[in-house]
């Protein structure tokens, strides 16, 4: 009887192996990511790191989750997709961790959108904004966003472009990536959906130094602002060529460059305005003063100008949060049902109030009537109400 009663549960495991339904597997109390924590935009893995580590200390603080304590395990991906790859799988299987975020990244987090569903283990981005690393026709869809939304960024980037514009004529420099390539389809259906008029694309490699060419032809055909998806380091670079040509044009820029630009090019950063999810300057409310205060202290920050990606600190902090609320709302370290209830999380974030944070239709939690403006000034990226360029 015993044997048979074996034989039965191996035949209906293979049987759902087969049919490709997921074994009913306890998973650990860890949230891993996939973070550049080397290269260029370590600055961004930092940032991510100060908002996750606070939330999960708080959280912990008072019981943890289901009587377990939360913890971050963090891979390094320096930028480099097959390198996500390898982090998103010993995060799932070797860590068995109930569910992972991602970094700086667009074209890190496309590469693992495959491994992530074979996994079926829950993923939020927290920075990476590129279009289909949410649309990506998997049903059912593992993931998931607290971050910029590059469909909603983009309109707003048109939007802002058109306002400031002198001449009507709009011009868009962008990055050779999954993340710049992504954002010209968007680019273009904004423009059209607002009747801008773009009247040039210039795409660029990580790590040029010269865009003097792309930018001649911009000038030539009198673009006086030019939308901008770039690093920093390509944005200092831009900035140097426009210099050197003798080029004048507004830069509305998606939040790439929200880190070192102002201590790469000095005052030549001045009147960048740039898009982001929250800002740590200004005003804030006691909720947002109290995180900051706690980020403060446990880094040891002498200025909120030093959590770099602002955004990047405020997302993974109420990412943390809400995926804590899904599943205490699930009931168990089980991934499946940690995904279906993320729609049902309701949460006052700093970042917006999340109700819900996600739908079977928006996997994209940060609503674009959210978003902030901000522009570099001596140094530093404010609200841009603070600085002389918001007018």
């Amino acid at each position: 009887m015993k044997l048979r009663s074996v034989h039965a549960l191996l035949t209906s495991a293979s049987l759902a192996l087969v049919l490709g339904a997921a074994p009913a597997l306890a998973n650990k109390p860890c949230i891993g990511a996939s973070l550049p924590i080397t290269g260029p935009t370590a600055w961004a893995a930092d940032s991510i790191r100060m908002g996750a580590e606070v939330a999960i200390a708080e959280i912990n603080a008072k019981g943890g989750v289901l009587g377990q304590r939360l913890s971050f395990v963090a891979y390094d991906d320096a930028g480099q997709p097959p390198r996500g790859v390898d982090n998103a799988r010993r995060i799932a299987e070797s860590d068995g961790c109930i569910a992972m975020f991602g970094g700086w990244h667009s074209g890190v987090a496309l590469a693992v959108v495959e491994p992530v569903h074979d996994a079926r283990i829950p993923y939020i981005a927290v920075i990476s904004a590129g279009t289909r690393i949410t649309e990506n026709d998997r049903k059912p869809n593992y993931m998931f966003r607290v971050s910029m939304f590059d469909r909603w960024q983009a309109l707003a980037l048109v939007r802002k472009s058109k306002e400031v514009t002198k001449t009507g004529n709009i011009g868009v420099l962008y990055e050779d990536t999954g993340w710049g390539q992504g954002a010209v389809p968007d680019l273009k259906a904004s423009a059209s959906a607002e009747s801008a008029k773009i009247v040039g694309f210039e795409v660029f490699k990580w790590d040029d130094r010269d865009m003097t060419a792309q930018l001649i032809r911009l000038r030539d055909a009198k673009v006086d602002t030019i939308i901008l998806y770039s690093r920093d380091l390509e944005a200092n670079q831009i900035l140097r060529s426009m210099q050197r040509i003798n080029y004048s044009a507004r830069i509305v820029s998606a939040w790439g460059n929200t880190g070192t630009l102002g201590e790469l090019a000095g005052p030549l950063a001045n009147g960048m305005i740039v898009l982001q999810t929250f800002t740590w300057a200004g005003d804030l409310r006691p909720q947002q003063k109290r995180v900051l205060d706690s980020i403060m202290s446990r880094y040891k920050l002498k200025s909120p100008d030093d959590i770099k990606h602002g955004s990047g600190a405020a997302n993974a902090y109420d990412a943390v949060y809400i995926l804590a609320e899904a599943i205490r709302t699930a009931g168990a370290y089980d991934r499946t049902r940690v995904r279906d209830a993320l729609y049902k999380v309701t949460h006052e974030g700093i970042v917006q109030r999340y109700a819900p944070a996600f739908t079977p239709e928006r996997h994209n939690a940060i609503l674009p009537e959210n978003y902030v403006w901000t522009a570099w000034h001596n140094g530093r990226i404010l609200p841009i109400a603070q600085t002389p360029y918001g007018k």
